[in-house]
């Protein structure tokens, strides 16, 4: 039992240290955590920029406030990127070094419009570091590869809702949160693959 723990635990639960980059990754989320320690990352000087994205999630259709410190943060906000932004603001942050990404609604789409962003800017990443939850970060990572395949990427993340990787196999909501992102993994990213990737997993399938 604890080989299978340690194996999804290292799976999900990645994790860098930061080191100078180009740019702060922030998918989009209601929980205060993540755009807190980005700003700390960025005061730090990590690096010149800070890309948070996100309109709501899908599943809601509207964006409900901050999970936690709500008296820190009580908006009211229209979506997750102003959300973010404020967050960011009060924790110091320069706001000319945040940019622009509100109509994600999903971690996928976090990931594909931050390219846009990116993109229509001309910058060049090199290096990025992205800043999410604990239990977040493989598919955070996997889903920012998929947009960013000639980038570096570290994930910096942080601990929200009370799950760790020290803890979250102890409670059924930790094992629940974990083990869906464990299936996300898996059942979304099948569909985001590249054909020719997509092929080469297939054929390897077809050997064992």
């Amino acid at each position: 039992m604890n080989e299978i723990v340690d194996g999804i635990t290292k799976f999900i639960f990645v994790s860098h240290q930061p080191a100078p980059a180009d740019i702060i990754f922030l998918p989009g989320g209601k929980w205060p955590e993540p755009p807190e320690y980005a700003a700390q990352l960025w005061k730090e000087g990590f690096a010149p920029l800070i890309l948070p994205s996100g309109r709501y999630s899908c599943l809601t259709g509207y964006f409900p406030g901050s999970v936690g410190k709500e008296d820190q943060y009580p908006g009211p906000y229209g979506n997750e990127w102003e959300f973010m932004k404020d967050i960011l603001l009060k924790n110091g942050v320069a706001e000319d070094v945040i940019l622009q990404e509100d109509q994600a609604e999903n971690t996928w789409e976090n990931a594909k419009e931050s390219r846009k962003v990116t993109d229509r800017l001309g910058l060049e990443i090199r290096r990025g570091i992205i800043v999410c939850k604990e239990q977040h970060a493989r598919r955070c990572l996997m889903y920012y590869q998929l947009s960013y395949p000639k980038t570096e990427l570290l994930v910096c993340p942080v601990s929200c809702e009370g799950i760790t990787k020290d803890n979250w196999y102890r409670t059924s909501r930790g094992i629940h949160k974990v083990l869906g992102e464990l299936e996300r993994c898996g059942g979304q990213f099948d569909g985001l693959m590249p054909p020719e990737l997509l092929r080469e997993v297939r054929g390897m399938e077809e050997k064992f």
